[in-house]
């Protein structure tokens, strides 16, 4: 194998400068840097990484703890990480914790072990464990996508966090709803614990409120963030004796479970019941109808997690910061608007917002109906 002492021969500098170039340690005039990489591709040298650890006292790499990796969310997030990590030199481990406060701690000491320069986590909704033992062992790290609210040190807050914003855009699709006449707003919300839950738990009793609109407890029930619980509480949900005529859905998974429970009683969307969803997938434009949801920008949460770490890996004594990325509204038909139509097939007509304003109490009633035709069938049967 090649050394760096045969790329410093072939290039003519000295093995210093080769060490420059190839770790970016100091800067170094464009021809000579340009001199180094061609010898280093001709003689098709790598990088002994273990050595340089063993000098450096660094791995160039980062530890992702993140759970439901198979989600949609988390793995676009997963590819924002590791595209910024390897732009920037740096491989990664990847784990996942199950959101599983025991098992997060086990997976984060295991990333730590294998002697990771920092982490990414996406906490659980308990993370006493997690947050002692980084502090314990003061490893650089960064929370995505779930803030937690750690002890501060020195006045101010311990640990960097990313995340998008949640209470706004959760209000906004509650609003939205409400300008189309709907009065009975339910919400699916995530696990009880993550600040993505409560956050957005906020953000929908604040679009009530904003519209005018009472906050009804019996309207909001917990999916667990989870398909299957998205399923369940959409049911607990329509089989209330005046149930919701608009739902919004805490995240895509219990979406998808939300939408199940709809197909199972026979109801349309949004002919029966109109339908929001915070977070978009790939998929939500081939749904019928399109659904109207909250993007986040995942990919961008997961790239400027790794940028914030590498700053303090670079600066381990700065303040540290909380970043929020904003969210796009996602404006489809799920709500109940109709399509947009082109201007060359469909001459503009006069708006009948009274029509708009009578749908959700058909929706009530379309909802109770298939109730009460699945009871009599059971009746039957």
């Amino acid at each position: 194998m090649a050394t760096m002492a045969d790329v410093a021969r072939s290039a003519g500098v000295s093995v210093a400068t080769v060490s420059h170039v190839l770790n970016g340690t100091r800067p170094v005039l464009p021809h000579t840097r340009q001199a180094v990489l061609d010898a280093v591709e001709e003689l098709g040298y790598t990088t002994n990484t273990l050595a340089r650890s063993l000098v450096t006292s660094r791995t160039r790499s980062i530890g992702l703890a993140v759970s439901a990796i198979s989600n949609p969310y988390f793995t676009e997030i997963l590819q924002g990480v590791e595209a910024s990590a390897l732009e920037h030199g740096y491989s990664l481990l990847i784990a996942d914790p199950h959101d599983d406060p025991e098992h997060e701690r086990k997976v984060v000491q295991l990333l730590h072990e294998r002697r990771v320069d920092g982490m990414i986590v996406a906490p659980s909704a308990d993370p006493r464990g997690l947050l002692a033992y980084l502090g314990r062992h003061d490893v650089p790290a960064v929370f995505l996508d779930r803030l937690v609210d750690a002890p501060a040190v020195d006045g101010g807050p311990r640990f960097d966090q990313v995340c998008a914003d949640n209470a706004e855009p959760t209000s906004r699709l509650v609003a939205h709803l409400a300008g189309l006449g709907h009065r009975r707003i339910g919400l699916v919300a995530g696990r009880p614990g993550l600040s993505t839950t409560s956050e957005r738990i906020t953000g929908y009793r604040s679009g009530l409120a904003f519209a005018g609109l009472p906050y009804d407890e019996r309207l909001l029930v917990h999916g667990d963030s989870e398909s299957a619980g998205g399923e369940e509480a959409t049911a607990a949900l329509l089989s209330l004796a005046v149930p919701p005529t608009a739902l919004v859905t805490g995240n895509n998974a219990m979406t998808i479970g939300a939408l199940r429970a709809l197909r199972a009683r026979g109801l349309s969307v949004p002919g029966d019941i109109a339908l929001c969803c915070f977070d978009d997938f790939a998929w939500a434009d081939l749904f019928s109808p399109r659904l109207t949801a909250i993007a986040q920008p995942s990919k961008d949460i997961g790239a400027q997690a790794v940028r914030v770490l590498l700053e303090r890996l670079a600066e381990p004594g700065r303040p540290a910061r909380t970043v929020r990325l904003p969210s796009a509204f996602v404006h489809r038909t799920s709500c109940g608007c109709p399509e947009e139509p082109t201007r060359s097939e469909h001459p503009e007509q006069p708006q009948q917002p009274q029509q708009a304003q009578q749908q959700p109490q058909q929706s009530a009633q379309s909802v109770q109906s298939a109730r009460a035709a699945q009871s009599e069938r059971g009746s039957v049967a």
